[in-house]
C-alpha cells in the first residue's frame, strides 16, 4: 500500500507521544509499504534530524510553522468555532502543499494524526481516511475542568471546553474510522456523540529498548516520575505527589522522588531540594532511570488515553502505582504491572505495600513484562491499523 501519514509534528527525535507514535509505526509499516509524511517544523533543529527518517518514509514534506504565528492565530481564533489547538496548527502553506502532494499520488490509505490535524482532511473525499486522535481529548477536558484553579482559568478551560465538544463531534463524521488509544477513551466518545466508527488502537512500547535489565527488586529507595514537564496534567502529578502523597510515604520509608522529564516549568523546578525531591531535566536514555527505580507513580488527576509513562516501566518491569487515568483503558487487571489507586491514601499506601515487599515488586514487574510483550509492542499494534486500512 502506498499510506500518507498527515502528522502535527516531526516525529525525531521520539521523546513524546505525538513523535513516538509516528515514529514507531513509520518504522514497521515502511517494511512493507510506502509512507509519505506531510508534517510541521516548529523548531528549526529538526531539519538536522532529517536522516534519522531515512527508510522510514519515500518522501518528506515539511512546512514551516514559527510560534509567533501559532500564537497569532489562537489569539485572532479565539472568537470562532474551533478550539483553540486547531488554530495553532492553522496554516494555509500546509493546507496548499497538501492539495499538491495529493495531486501528484495515488494513496491507498491516509492516516490523520490528531483532532488539531484534522481541519486538514474534512473536505478530503477518500474512502480509506482515518483520524488517529488517539485520545478523547473531550474526556481530558472534562477531568481538566474538575480540578481546582483560579477563576480566569476555570474560564479558560469551560470555553474551550465546550468547543472541543462540539468540533470533535462534527469531526468523527468527517472519517472513516476514528482511532484512539484506549477502550475507555472508546466508549466514551461512542455513548457522548453516538459515534459508531471508534475504534481502538492502542499506544505502543519499543520493547527492544525497555526491555527488564536485570532489575534489583531489594532497593526501596527510588520513587520515579518520567514525562514531558511542561504539559499540565504532569505539572500538576507531581505538585499533588510531592504536596500530598509523598508526605505519607515518607513516615514509613527514606526515599528519593526522582522528576525525569525535559523542559521542566518553574513550579515543577521549585520542588527540588536535592534530598528528597530531585529534578533532573531531559535525559536522553531513559531505560536506566527506569531500572534505578524501586517504583514508578502516575498520579496523574486529568487527561485521557494511556500514559507511556506506565507502559514503560512495566515493559521494563518495574511496578507502577497509577490513577485511573493511564490504567482503565488498558484492559488489564489491578496488579499485572500496575495498580491502580484514585485517592491520596489509599494511593500512599499502595507505594508504602510495595517499598515494604521485594517480592511484591518482583511479582508485579514479571506480570507487567508478560503483558507489554504480549500485548503492547509496535509490531502487534502497527500490524493492528494495517488491518484498519485493509479493513
Amino acid at each position: 500500500m502506498k499510506i500518507l501519514f498527515i502528522a502535527n509534528r516531526f516525529p525525531y527525535p521520539p521523546f513524546r507521544g505525538d513523535k513516538l507514535k509516528i515514529y514507531n509505526l513509520a518504522k514497521q509499516l515502511s517494511l512493507k509499504h510506502e509512507i509519505h509524511l506531510i508534517t510541521f517544523v516548529e523548531d528549526p533543529s529538526d531539519y538536522q534530524h532529517l536522516d534519522k527518517l531515512n527508510g522510514l518514509f519515500s518522501e518528506i514534506i515539511l512546512i514551516d510553522l514559527p510560534k509567533w504565528k501559532s500564537y497569532w492565530h489562537v489569539l485572532f481564533g479565539f472568537l470562532n468555532k474551533n478550539p483553540l489547538q486547531v488554530n495553532y496548527f492553522k496554516s494555509k502553506n500546509f493546507a496548499k502543499q497538501l492539495k499538491q502532494l495529493l495531486s501528484q499520488h495515488t494513496y491507498d490509505a491516509i492516516h490523520v494524526q490528531h483532532l488539531r490535524m484534522a481541519q486538514y482532511a474534512i473536505d478530503l473525499v477518500h474512502p480509506n481516511k482515518i483520524l488517529d486522535l488517539p485520545d478523547a481529548f473531550s474526556l481530558y477536558w472534562q477531568r481538566r475542568k474538575a480540578i481546582k484553579r483560579n477563576y480566569f482559568v476555570r474560564v479558560l478551560d469551560q470555553i474551550e471546553s465546550k468547543k472541543v465538544m462540539l468540533y470533535e463531534k462534527f469531526i468523527l463524521g468527517k472519517f472513516t474510522k476514528n482511532l484512539v488509544c484506549s477502550s475507555e477513551d472508546a466508549q466514551f466518545l461512542r455513548e457522548k456523540h453516538g459515534s459508531d466508527n471508534v475504534m481502538i488502537l492502542p499506544n505502543g512500547v519499543d520493547v527492544h529498548t525497555f526491555k527488564p535489565m536485570h532489575h534489583d527488586y531489594s532497593h526501596h529507595h527510588t520513587l520515579l516520575f518520567t514525562g514531558n514537564m511542561d504539559y499540565a496534567p504532569n505539572v500538576d502529578a507531581v505538585i499533588y505527589f510531592a504536596e500530598q502523597i509523598l508526605p505519607l510515604v515518607l513516615e514509613k520509608f527514606e526515599v528519593q522522588f526522582i522528576i525525569a522529564g525535559q523542559r521542566p516549568i518553574e513550579s515543577v523546578k521549585a520542588l527540588h531540594n536535592g534530598k528528597t525531591i530531585v529534578v533532573t531535566g531531559f535525559i536522553d536514555d531513559l531505560t536506566q532511570t527506569y531500572n534505578n527505580a524501586s517504583v514508578v507513580v502516575a498520579p496523574l488527576r486529568f487527561g485521557a488515553g494511556t500514559q507511556n509513562k506506565v507502559l514503560e516501566a512495566m515493559a521494563m518491569g518495574i511496578p507502577v502505582v497509577c490513577s485511573n487515568i493511564g490504567f482503565e483503558g488498558l484492559g488489564i487487571q489491578d496488579g499485572e504491572g500496575a495498580f491502580m489507586r484514585k485517592d491520596t491514601t489509599a494511593f500512599a499506601e499502595q507505594v508504602i505495600a510495595l517499598l515494604s515487599s521485594s517480592d511484591l515488586r518482583k511479582a508485579t514487574g514479571e506480570k507487567g513484562v508478560e503483558v507489554i510483550q504480549s500485548r503492547f509492542s509496535w509490531e502487534s499494534i502497527a500490524q493492528t491499523l494495517e488491518a484498519y486500512f485493509r479493513g
